[in-house]
């Protein structure tokens, strides 16, 4: 027997193995984008996170300032209030 016949079974499990490893890398491939992906996902949610956080005390420290600067606003009409006053009640300078 001579190793001819065997020849074509050879060649197309050759072939048969060639795509096997080809589709194994592709699905490699495939999973390490998908893992990448999943990363950049979690990376993101996480940023997504810390800005919300970052955005409320943002928010909350504008919202104390505006609240001192109403109060200021309100001392500051008090002061020109009393100035005023006193003023007034001073007369005119001899």
């Amino acid at each position: 027997m001579s190793a001819e016949p065997l020849d074509p079974a050879l060649a197309r499990l050759r072939a048969a193995l060639a795509l096997m490893e080809a589709a194994i890398e592709r699905r490699r491939l495939y999973d390490a984008t998908r893992a990448d992906a999943h990363e950049e996902l979690a990376l993101m949610q996480d940023d997504r996170a810390r800005l919300a956080v970052e955005l409320d005390g943002a928010l909350k420290h504008n919202r104390a300032l505006l609240s001192a600067s109403a109060e200021a606003g309100k001392r500051f009409d008090q002061a020109e209030a009393a100035i005023r006053a006193v003023l007034a009640n001073a007369g005119p300078a001899p």
